[in-house]
């Protein structure tokens, strides 16, 4: 019935806001932006009606979670960086009937999922960051699936992301597009040396490894990169654990999935993390 049309890894890093306002920012993030733009125009031409995304900003300490409200909208400072992402507003159409579907099948496939449909919970920025480049003209409803999974096992959520494509092509009527909102390596700058790392990594070892991985997925070899994963995740500090990695390839076929990534943002180091726009093909 359903189909899922477009699948990507993307960053929300709040820079990308910075960039907007005058000041010696100003600009910085432009090519994330435009990439933002390019996702949503593909996702406008293929018919896309709404945008689930794995949100590595949204915590939580059990089970997981589906944000399906009817209508989001207000203002947001984000608590971690409030100097970066201050008053800015937002409002999008939620689709509940959509958020439900995902939660039952992923339940009935084993993976416990509550669907939060009325409810007072807000977005996090992992997902407006993203709506806001994306979907400024409310065109997209959109859905957000907590992924920075505390006490979860990576596994679990392959399983999640296999049932949330289940869901779609099986019982929903309409075109959807995963997006898997986080970085690669996310070990920030340490405290009082943020501003000269404001585009940079924070080692080495990680630029390596996280341009090894991007080589990886460009080259299809998913083989490799799941049996790394957990370890990836582990040691390069992954943001929200690589959940919404797991789940965006348990969407795909995990290490059976034979798709070449297209780069739509080049990798960049922001605030000693990496970062990129990325679509995995379908």
């Amino acid at each position: 019935m359903g189909k899922l049309a477009l699948a990507a890894k993307i960053t929300h890093v709040p820079s990308m806001y910075l960039s907007e306002l005058d000041g010696p920012h100003k600009g910085c993030r432009q090519p994330a932006i435009d990439g933002h733009i390019e996702i949503g125009r593909r996702c406008r031409e293929l018919g896309v009606d709404t945008i689930v995304v794995f949100d590595t900003h949204w915590l939580v300490n059990s089970g997981y979670h589906v944000n399906c409200a009817p209508h989001f909208e207000g203002v947001y400072t984000s608590n971690e960086l409030p100097h970066f992402i201050k008053n800015m507003p937002y409002a999008y159409p939620g689709n509940p009937a959509l958020g439900k579907l995902l939660a039952e099948v992923c339940t009935a496939e084993g993976v416990n999922t509550r669907a939060h449909d009325a409810t007072t919970l807000a977005l996090e920025y992992g997902t407006l960051v993203p709506m806001r480049y994306m979907n400024a003209d409310q065109h997209f409803k959109v859905v957000s699936v907590s992924a920075l999974c505390t006490v979860h096992n990576l596994a679990d959520s392959v399983r999640l992301g296999a049932a949330m494509r289940k869901a779609v092509e099986a019982h929903y009527d309409g075109k959807v597009a995963f997006f898997a909102s986080g970085s690669l390596s996310h070990r920030f700058a340490q405290n009082g040396v943020a501003e000269e790392f404001m585009h940079k990594m924070w080692s080495p070892f990680l630029e390596t490894m996280d341009h090894a991985v991007v080589d990886m997925w460009q080259r299809g070899d998913w083989k490799t990169f799941c049996e790394m994963l957990p370890e990836y995740a582990d040691k390069c500090h992954g943001e929200g654990f690589m959940h919404d990695t797991a789940m965006l390839l348990g969407a795909l076929g995990w290490d059976e999935y034979r798709g070449k990534v297209e780069v739509i943002t080049p990798f960049f180091g922001s605030s000693g993390t990496g970062q990129i726009n990325a679509v995995f093909p379908v």
